[in-house]
This record gives structure tokens, sequence and C-alpha cells, in this order.
């Protein structure tokens, strides 16, 4: 923040006269150049407490925004529904969403757009399940003989499971994994929280599943919850996790360079975060206020694979929830902003 001062009360006045004299003011034609603006471009996204802010925490905390001369502006805590509508509006700019996400928004004629990737599923074996987009689990004492998915088919009634709201990971996912089971989908009753309030839940008996991320793994295990599934067994590869991270198109056309800054800072954190797992996890406990010893895994790649999010669109036009051929993997993202990072190297 740049401050002001009145510069006549600490020069004297014979050097405000000759400042005025060789700046030429009052008849001279000689011209001052003007100087670049070097204060920090301002994005502005919404204050979270879950598990999407490991990259932003990273990057803000270790200077990879002001290095690529961006700020961010946090705005305050914005409920799920209202997220992409606050940034239509202009209250914020960016965040990071599941493609079907993306993807409902879009069919509804939101102009919006998905610049680089987030989240991921990893892929190798060698790294740790923790850093899974997901597990499911299940209280035992209320459900003993529940130690594993294809268990739940034969619970009688509805199978209530918190989701943080609809079009998410959670419901793509369960539902993925009830196909693969047998269990109908009908049989799915959704009950919407967040992850932290789904352990509570959970334990108190008001849910049958829990499916949280990884930042609640820990406390899903203290709380004597029982694993019954992860999101390997979906069967969807690094497509499991995918996130985009999306701005407004006119924001985008507007501000392509600072949009590829914000995108070459925000990766570099995932990175980082990748790469230094314990103290990755540290940043992301202060910033959400409860024990972790995981987060999610990130893409560490400044290009965007938009195959990722085939199998989450077919998802969506084979239930109706939006109609077939009116969203398509390709124009759910834009590469326009990885050129512009290419033509850097």
């Amino acid at each position: 923040m740049s401050m002001r001062r009145d510069w006549t009360k600490w020069l004297g006045g014979g050097a405000v006269l000759a400042l005025v004299a060789a700046f030429g003011v009052g008849g001279s034609s000689r011209k001052v150049e003007a100087q670049p603006d070097k204060s920090p471009f301002v994005i502005k996204t919404w204050t979270a407490k879950d598990c999407s802010v490991t990259p932003w925490v990273v990057s803000d905390r270790l200077g990879f925004f002001a290095e690529e001369g961006i700020r961010i502006q946090y705005t305050g805590e914005t409920q799920p529904p209202l997220q992409i509508p606050s940034i239509l509006r202009g209250d914020n700019d960016v965040r990071s969403f599941h493609p079907n996400t993306i993807a409902v928004a879009k069919a509804g004629g939101a102009k919006i757009t998905g610049v680089a990737e987030g989240d991921i599923e990893p892929t190798d074996k060698r790294i740790e399940p923790k850093f899974r987009h997901m597990w499911w689990f299940v209280n035992p004492k209320k459900h003993p003989n529940v130690k594993s998915f294809a268990d739940l088919k034969n619970l009688p009634g509805k199978i209530k499971i918190s989701t943080i709201t609809n079009n998410i990971c959670a419901d793509f996912a369960t539902n993925l994994l009830a196909d693969k089971y047998g269990i109908p989908r009908s049989k799915i009753e959704w009950v919407t929280m967040p992850d932290v309030q789904a352990i509570q839940a959970l334990k108190q008996g008001l849910l049958d599943v829990s499916e949280v991320h990884p930042p609640f793994y820990k406390g899903m295990a203290d709380a004597g919850a029982r694993k019954i599934a992860d999101t390997s067994e979906t069967g969807l590869g690094a497509a499991a996790g995918i996130t985009y991270y999306v701005f407004r198109d006119d924001f985008i056309k507007k501000h392509p360079d600072k949009v590829a800054a914000f995108t070459r800072a925000i990766v570099k954190g995932q990175r980082w975060a990748n790469h230094n797992p314990e103290k990755a996890a540290k940043l992301t406990e202060e910033a959400i206020g409860v024990p972790v010893n995981g987060y999610h895994y990130y893409s560490e790649s400044l290009k965007v694979d938009e195959k990722l999010a085939t199998r989450w669109i077919k998802d969506l036009e084979d239930n109706r929830v939006i109609p077939r051929g009116k969203v398509s993997a390709a124009n759910l993202v834009t590469h326009d902003i990885e050129k512009i990072n290419n033509g850097r190297k």
C-alpha cells in the first residue's frame, strides 16, 4: 500500500519552485515520462477453511504470488452454492472446481473457463494413500459388519451419505462406487455439510457414511471411524481428483498476462506442497484450524489436460443433469494461458 504525503511541506519553498521550473509546469513543452505502476495486481478469491486451502496458503506464505506481481485479496467465506455466482458478479475472480461443477455452470450459460490444473489423484504407487482425493468412512459401532463399500448394499433402506454440495467430487465418485458394487443410486440419501462437521455427524450416528478429503482423515481416525474405500477404487486414475482453476471469460480476455502469472505462482506452490508434505501439512493445519497429516495431491504442470474431465461430463449427460453435447471437455478449459507460459521459456 503506497503512502501519500504532502511533499510541499517537507520540500522547502525554493525547492518546490525549482522542481516546478525543472518540469516545465505552466508553459514549458518539456514532458514528464510516466513511471510504470509496480504495485501488485490484485486477484480476489474467498476465504476458506477446508481442503482447498493448501496451494493458496503455500503460494502466499512462501511469496510465490508476490514474485509474480500478484496479491491475493481474500473476501471472506462464501457458501458453495454462491461461489460461482460470486465470480460471475466480480465479487471474486478465481477458484478451483471439479469438472462437473464447471460443466453444470457452463451448460447454464456461465461464462467461466479453466486455465490450469489444481488437484489431481496420485497414481504413483509410491505416494502414500493419505494423498488420495477422498476416503469413505463408517461408524463401526453403528455398522459393525460394513468393512468395505460393497458391504453397504446389505444395509436396509436409504444410505445417508455426507456431501459438501451437489455436482462435486463427492456425489460423482460415490455414485461410481455405487455402480461398481451394485448399489442403486436411488438408495443414496445425500446430507449436505462441510467435511469438518461430517466427522462429528458420523460419530453421533447421524450418517451412515462420511466421505471426506485429506485434511480430515486424521480427524476421522481419531474419532474411531473405519475406512471402507478411497478414490483409487473408482478406476478413474488421475481424473478422480481433477480440478481446474477458473476465471470469468472477460477477466481472462482483459488480463491474460496476469492470469498466466497467477497460474505460474499457484502451480509453483502445488509443486512445493507435493515435495514438502510435512511443511505443507503444517501450513494447512494453521489455515483451517484442525490437526491434519495430509492434504490433496496437486498437478505440477502448467499444461491443461481437458481429457481428464471427459468421464465427469459423461456422467452428467448419462444422468440427464445437462443436455448431451451442451458442454465438452474441450470447451471446459482454454490453452491460451498455457501458451503464454510456454512462450516465456
